[in-house]
């Protein structure tokens, strides 16, 4: 009877520990449902599935539960699916997340890089063009009668703040030739004011010099001919119906796992290298007052 009884108190053993090993994500049988992340498409598309499919395998090692990406057409479509909970966990620049944490009440910023204190746009130009470097913001009204992109219509870097600083020189969007363009990201609007399909164009200062550094921009036919005054931008926005499918701590998680992104590490370097970062930082909303007081004159927010 003792090794019949051994073999049974053995059996019992294996199906109490069976539903911890085979059911990882999962609480009383009942599947977790995944924290969906997703950003603003301000780069090319393959650039952002690289980077957010690594992402998401950090963060699912990070919290336990299963984690995806989703990628969205526009700016304002992020915006809308954060809005409907289609999002939980978005990459906005400064209007977006502004926008996005007005229309859900709760919504929390809770990261940015830390060279998001101090961001930056550069307006550039073709070569061919005669448009000459400029030193303070009144050289702005030198681009009135030139053809002239944007980015998206709802970038932080390649919309809002450029027309800001159009407008503190006096050029208005109509004093450009014909109508201005609206690229859709940083990566297009280098590439139409290299091809010259316009003259010039502003864009996020981040992405340029990163296009610059890995040969991606041709310099005899594009060059900078101003860059911007500081201004905050990018920062992460978690929204707040993840507190009931994950607990209430949950937001300081997700802010905790992208603090502790270490740069020492090979494998979190990978990931900061993607965003252009040495390391994440603590956000909060009022840092984006400014974004959203110019948001509101221009009429991108009412």
């Amino acid at each position: 009877m003792f090794p019949q009884k051994k073999f049974w108190l053995f059996g019992l053993l294996l199906l109490l520990l069976l539903p911890v090993n085979a059911c990882s994500f999962s609480s009383q049988d009942t599947p977790v449902k995944p924290l969906i992340t997703g950003a603003i498409p301000d780069q090319d598309p393959e650039q952002l599935q690289r980077l957010y499919s690594k992402l998401a395998d950090y963060l699912e090692a990070e919290l336990g539960i299963p984690v995806a990406y989703k990628p969205v057409t526009n700016y304002a479509a992020a915006v809308t699916a954060f809005r409907v909970g289609e999002l939980d966990l978005v990459w906005f620049g400064g209007l977006t997340g502004v926008q996005a944490r007005l229309q859900v009440e709760g919504a929390k910023a809770i990261a940015q890089r830390a060279i998001d204190d101090d961001f930056t746009s550069v307006f550039i130009a073709n070569q061919n063009s005669d448009i000459s470097p400029i030193n303070s913001i009144n050289g702005l009204d030198a681009l009135k009668g030139h053809t002239f992109t944007f980015g998206s219509q709802s970038s932080t870097s390649g919309r809002l703040m450029p027309q800001y600083f159009l407008q503190k020189a006096g050029v208005t969007l109509e004093e450009f030739q014909g109508k201005v363009g609206f690229s859709g990201s940083h990566d297009k609007t280098i590439q139409l004011v290299e091809a010259g399909s316009y003259e010039a164009g502003v864009l996020n200062s981040q992405v340029w010099r990163s296009r610059v550094e890995q040969g991606k921009v041709n310099l005899k036919r594009v060059k900078v001919i101003w860059e911007t005054p500081e201004y905050y931008d990018y920062h992460w926005v978690i929204h707040p119906d993840v507190k009931e499918r994950y607990g209430e701590d949950f937001p300081q998680q997700v802010q905790k796992a992208l603090l502790n992104l270490d740069p020492s590490n090979p494998q979190h370097q990978e990931i900061l290298d993607l965003f252009g970062a040495n390391k994440f930082v603590p956000s909060k909303g009022s840092n984006y007052a400014r974004i959203e007081k110019i948001a509101r004159q221009i009429g991108k927010i009412k």
